[in-house]
């Protein structure tokens, strides 16, 4: 089972290859609806799975009201609120978690600007791992707490995100960690990829016709389109669907490549917007996401900060749904694409919405936040000896 034949470079980002075939793809009337039903198509060895949260089976919602405000009568809802940390992050953290256990190792690490810190925090606990997580000094406390209250261990970058994401790459190489880092590990990708074999089975073994998704990093939407992709390689499926990554307006450097256009200064700056979990400068993997987006026919649109709140608001009070905002950017985006022609209102589209906010009881753990700029401050903060 999962076992992967090989892999290729797409876009500078590494998507793992498998014997493609219909026998990959379970039956239908799934048992234990759990990301582990695609087992088949992950990069997993035979053997029971370790890692203790349930994770994945989230709910596709009809959303009747939210159709018919936004006059979509083909409208889904694939709410991934509904994991352990309330967010897609908890997938990947699953999986690569589950890997480092089969590998023996006892401490992974992330940069993140929230959630999936908080979903790595979490995980590890659950599955007795330490985690050692990076993050830029304007991390939202609250996040700071749900990590240190978790046990993790938080290090402040002051240089920010790019800055945090090379600190916990350079400490994955000194000191042999489980590698967490989103775009980075391809078990990141692998994990997410089950979000659109989800959607598949839960739309009657078909595919729809579009699928909207946030955009920081770029690798829920690159995930979608392997997912989708494997479903067609597999023989299961004729076509895939087109995809519309969405970006905050004051943080949208994929939709100006995009569109082939520079920027304004208002325009990447990542601490001006509510969107943080989408707020990123410097994409990892960019350039696939426009590949993904282009192989499919589709798109990229920004949305504003009151567009954002708005979308929160309509999904609470039509749907049922909490979101943040940079989760309910996906139903801003949509309406975007609506207004500008991109998508057909009769058209069955999927929104994904990727979190909702969740609250500490407390401040941070005293003693579990460091600022830090280098490796030396990390060993001595845990306490490490310098080989």
């Amino acid at each position: 089972m999962g076992k992967v034949t090989g892999s290729v470079r797409t876009a500078g980002c590494e998507w793992l290859q498998y014997d493609y075939g219909p026998g990959l793809v379970p039956e239908e009337g799934p048992g234990s609806f759990t990301m582990w039903r695609y087992r088949s198509l992950l990069p997993m060895s035979e053997g029971p799975v370790r890692y203790p949260l349930p994770i994945g089976g989230t709910p596709l919602l009809p959303v009747p009201a939210l159709r018919g405000a936004l006059g979509t009568p083909s409208l889904w809802v694939k709410d991934e609120t509904r994991g352990p940390t309330a967010s897609n992050k908890d997938r990947a953290t699953a999986l690569v978690i589950e890997d480092g256990l089969r590998h023996g190792l006892d401490t992974i690490t992330t940069a993140s600007t929230g959630n999936a810190a908080v979903a790595t925090a979490f995980g590890a606990a659950a599955a007795g791992m330490r985690a050692v997580i990076f993050v830029s000094v304007d991390c939202q406390e609250d996040k700071l707490a749900l990590m240190t209250q978790a046990g993790a261990w938080v290090f402040q970058v002051p240089d920010g995100y790019a800055a945090a994401v090379d600190l916990s790459r350079a400490a994955v190489e000194e000191f042999g960690w489980v590698d967490r880092n989103t775009g980075v590990n391809p078990l990141t990708t692998e994990a997410k990829k089950t979000v659109a074999l989800e959607v598949w089975e839960q739309l009657g073994r078909r595919m729809p016709d579009v699928m909207v998704a946030p955009v920081g990093d770029g690798p829920t939407l690159v995930a979608l389109e392997k997912g989708f992709a494997e479903l067609v390689a597999c023989g299961v499926a004729a076509r895939k669907p087109r995809l519309v990554g969405v970006q905050a307006q004051a943080c949208q450097p994929l939709v100006h490549a995009w569109l082939g256009t520079d920027p304004g200064p208002d325009e990447l700056d990542a601490a001006s917007t509510v969107a943080d979990g989408i707020a990123v400068l410097r994409p990892a993997i960019g350039d696939a996401v426009l590949q993904a987006v282009r192989s499919g026919g589709g798109a990229m649109v920004a949305v504003s900060d009151p567009e954002l709140m708005e979308a929160v608001g309509l999904l609470a009070s039509t749907a049922g749904v909490g979101a943040e905002p940079a989760g309910a950017a996906s139903v801003a985006g949509l309406r975007s694409a609506l207004r500008q022609g991109l998508v057909d209102p009769d058209e069955t589209v999927v929104v994904l919405v990727t979190g909702r906010e969740i609250k500490a009881a407390g401040p941070p753990a005293l003693g579990r936040v460091a600022v830090v700029d280098q490796l030396d401050d990390v060993r001595q903060a845990l306490g490490m000896v310098h080989p």
